[in-house]
């Protein structure tokens, strides 16, 4: 680690004292508001665990107790990420119609941050690792998004299916992970000069099918949590190099400090963050197309669903979804046209309603997860007692309209069930229930 420490000082030279210090110190831990769910205001009223807002985001704080078991975290209303990692998303000014890409996507964090921006617009989340996958999944379908599609695979598969479809690409990259150290004793015990110059390689490679997907004028967002000069401000000075109608444009953000000064870059234009600037460590770079084609993602015909699940959704819908799809008995909903994979692996695409299961529609745990709160006509408010008896999988005598209904604490979803008008049986799937000996947050 001697080596690691060299290069920190030769980065920081009259901050590597503090720099030091910090590795002593706990980690900056924080979490951010699920603003599709609940508003800013109200989740500060309601919330009493937070202590004080991050510099990285508007809607990030910090915090210093586990809070993975609260009921509220259950419910999607909010994502726990470290504090400097809400800045990425921050650069890559989303707007309501925007189709964008996140390339490198799990676990989530980043993809929840883009599709609480996003009106109609739509996301296309990937991750290559297909166990990753399956937690990037789960995480946005705790978040509740609906215009979202889940992709498993590799960049180079992916962007050239759909090139210059997209007007934001975020790569947030795989590296080093020196800005990970503290959560990762892995990152500290594995760390060395010749992995950094493999991340590198692969960084730069991600760049390549990234740059394809852009469309002209689009924006793309590079990021690292690496201190590593070599995958941060050297990889965008190999890139500019390649891709003249690339152009480093200004962050126009003050967290953190500017870039290392490098040849050929000019170093305000990128942000950094050390632990002294309160977060872990972070890289970003924001860089615009100038010149190319604008294409558009292909598009599936709109189809009728089967009416068994036509009549579940009216049923349990205020208001339909204008946009449905069938995979295999399974069926999906959105508020825009589905999109054509092709032979790109697609894992989730729109809100899983359920299942049409030997003549009769089973629901999903996603679908009453969804962030369109106003449209679920069938809940029932529980108070905590009755909701961490609920989460640990147990049924509730309680007396509700027979059918199948939302479980909500404080008017929030965390499950559901179906009731015979005095039991309610739980349907949480076994995966996402407390195990024995565990509890919701705030039980004694």
């Amino acid at each position: 680690m001697d080596l690691f420490l060299k290069r920190i000082q030769s980065y920081i030279p009259d901050e590597f004292d503090a720099f030091k210090e910090t590795l002593n110190q706990k980690m900056y831990q924080g979490l951010r508001v699920n603003t599709s769910k609940i508003s800013k205001d109200k989740f500060i009223r309601i919330f009493k665990d937070i202590e004080g807002q991050t510099p990285f985001c508007e809607n990030g704080f910090y915090i210093s107790k586990s809070l993975g078991n609260h009921p509220f975290h259950m419910s999607g209303l909010y994502y726990l990420q470290e504090p400097s990692a809400m800045s990425v998303v921050e650069c890559l000014d989303i707007k309501e119609e925007d189709v964008v890409l996140d390339l490198c996507a799990a676990p989530g964090g980043k993809s929840s941050q883009i599709a609480t921006r996003l009106k109609n617009g739509f996301l296309v989340s990937n991750e290559i690792d297909a166990k990753r996958c399956k937690i990037l999944l789960s995480n946005m379908e705790r978040m509740g998004f609906m215009n979202v599609a889940i992709t498993n695979a590799k960049p180079e598969t992916l962007c050239s299916a759909f090139p210059s479809c997209f007007d934001k690409v975020l790569v947030d990259a795989p590296c080093s992970g020196e800005g990970m150290m503290k959560k990762h004793s892995m990152a500290y015990q594995e760390w060395s000069y010749e992995n950094i110059l493999y991340c590198q390689k692969r960084q730069l490679d991600i760049l390549e099918q990234a740059y394809k997907a852009l469309r002209k004028d689009g924006i793309l967002v590079y990021s690292t949590c690496t201190y590593a000069k070599e995958e941060n401000e050297e990889v965008i000075v190999s890139f500019l190099k390649k891709h003249k109608d690339m152009q480093l444009i200004d962050i126009e953000r003050n967290f953190g400090r500017s870039g290392l000064k490098t040849d050929g870059l000019d170093e305000k234009k990128v942000r950094r963050i050390f632990p002294m600037d309160h977060g872990e460590g972070h890289f970003v770079a924001k860089l615009k197309k100038i010149e190319g084609d604008i294409k558009y993602l292909p598009i599936l015909k709109k189809e009728k669903i089967d009416p068994l699940a036509q009549k579940f959704l009216k049923e349990q819908l205020n208001w339909l979804y204008p946009y449905m799809h069938t995979v295999s008995n399974s069926i999906f909903c959105m508020n825009r046209e589905f999109v054509d994979f092709k032979k790109v692996k697609c894992i989730r695409q729109g809100l899983y309603c359920g299942d049409i299961i030997k003549k009769r529609f089973e629901p999903s745990h996603a679908f009453y997860m969804n962030n369109d709160l106003e449209n679920i006509k069938h809940k029932i408010n529980l108070d905590f007692e009755q909701a961490n008896q609920f989460i640990h999988g147990l049924s509730l005598d309680l007396k509700c309209d027979k059918g199948y209904v939302a479980t909500c604490f404080e008017g929030y979803p965390f499950g559901f069930g179906k009731s015979d008008g005095n039991v309610i049986k739980n349907k949480i799937p076994k995966g996402l229930r407390l195990m024995e000996g565990q509890s919701l947050y705030g039980k004694k």
